[in-house]
């Protein structure tokens, strides 16, 4: 599968049914050839869209406990937003 594949999916939390909006991010470890992480967008400060960053909640790979053909499911503790 792409990330072009998987940016078209909405990410999910199965915990509470909150949507966390589409992929804008992988985290990649070359050293091992894996994903490590999926980054979903965060919430948008003014600052922020202005510089145009963007910046997200990082989503490790093990959270992940599906992908569907339009979702992707993880598995995120209501504290892990408390940033």
């Amino acid at each position: 599968m792409s990330f072009s594949e998987l940016r078209c999916k909405d990410v999910i939390n199965v915990c509470d049914g909150r949507k966390l909006g589409k992929p804008i991010d992988l985290h990649f470890n070359a050293v091992n050839a894996c994903v490590e992480a999926l980054v979903v967008p965060g919430p948008t400060k003014l600052w922020t869209t202005i510089k145009g960053e963007r910046e997200g909640y990082t989503i490790p790979w093990s959270r992940i406990r599906r992908i569907g053909d339009d979702v992707i499911l993880v598995e995120l503790e209501p504290d892990f937003f408390k940033c």
